[in-house]
């Protein structure tokens, strides 16, 4: 299959471009500035030539802002919500001006759920609350001309993505290794995770996969942040702090961030990709995070 890949070179789509080329695929990586790689075909993140595309089958469009890259200032909030609308609309329109490409997996995030409690939602829970269920919706509206044109649109719903080369892991790693390893808040907060493997797996299954609409990219077993944090300690090899880190604590470090990124939880279930065949390598946290470390 011949393949374009937006957000290439982040933690997602490394190891995705590795693994597509190693199944055999023909795959270019749409870059912003310029390059003499032969695999390398520019955009700028807003606007993108259908020339560029028009020889491929499918696009995966991971391209983003971090969300937790820097502090929720209003402009940085903006700089999130732009790089999503902005850069997903312009693929859709793209390949619908392109004719050729068939198949759309356009990134979104289980933020989309807001704060689920401890209701076990699949896709067909309702959207929630808050700056991050905003930019979700927004997100996957963005691929509407797409959509028009027949192509055939899954938007990723990935939730904690486990490894330890980057995004929040290698972060709490760091922390558990240091014995600063505790709950956070309250510590019954759900966390829906998925190992790096089975993330880019699910990836490489959705591009033939009968499957369109939301796609919780999430593992079977999802838990507390207690429990998160237990086993994550164990694995190190750490004790677990018996005192949480007080909320007031959380959103003094991390403003707004505090209350949707750490505070609330997803409790989510990966229904539409058991339903289409995919076999997880990793259902159990503590052999996800052995894995990943």
């Amino acid at each position: 299959m011949k393949i374009a890949i937006t957000g290439a070179s982040g933690l997602i789509g490394t190891p995705l471009v590795a693994a597509l080329l190693a199944d055999g695929h023909d795959v270019v990586r749409l870059v912003r500035g310029t390059s003499t790689d032969s695999d390398v075909r520019t955009w700028d993140a807003r606007t993108l030539d259908p020339a560029t595309i028009a020889d491929r089958e499918a696009v995966v469009h991971l391209a983003g802002a971090g969300v937790a890259d820097h502090r929720w200032t209003p402009a940085y909030k903006k700089i999130v919500l732009d790089s999503r609308v902005q850069g997903t609309t312009a693929v859709a329109r793209a390949m619908a001006e392109a004719a050729g490409p068939q198949v759309l997996l356009s990134a979104s995030a289980i933020g989309w759920y807001g704060d689920t409690e401890d209701r076990l939602t699949d896709e067909g829970g309702p959207s929630g609350q808050g700056f991050l269920a905003d930019v979700c919706r927004q997100w996957e509206q963005s691929t509407a001309a797409a959509e028009t044109a027949g192509v055939r649109v899954a938007h990723l719903r990935t939730g904690i993505v486990l490894s330890g080369r980057g995004g929040a892991l290698k972060k709490q790693a760091q922390a558990a290794r240091a014995f600063a390893g505790a709950p956070l808040g309250t510590g019954r907060q759900w966390t829906s995770w998925i190992s790096l493997k089975d993330e880019v797996d699910a990836i490489r299954h959705l591009l033939t996969a009968d499957v369109s609409g939301p796609v919780n990219l999430v593992g079977p077993a999802p838990v507390t942040n207690l429990e998160f944090t237990r086993t994550l300690n164990r694995v190190v090899h750490r004790p677990t702090i018996p005192v949480p880190v007080p909320a007031f604590v959380l959103r003094a470090i991390l403003g707004e961030f505090a209350d949707e990124g750490v505070l609330v939880g997803q409790r989510l279930t990966p229904a539409v990709l058991e339903r289409s065949g995919f076999h997880f390598a990793h259902r159990d946290l503590e052999a996800a995070l052995r894995a990943s470390l």
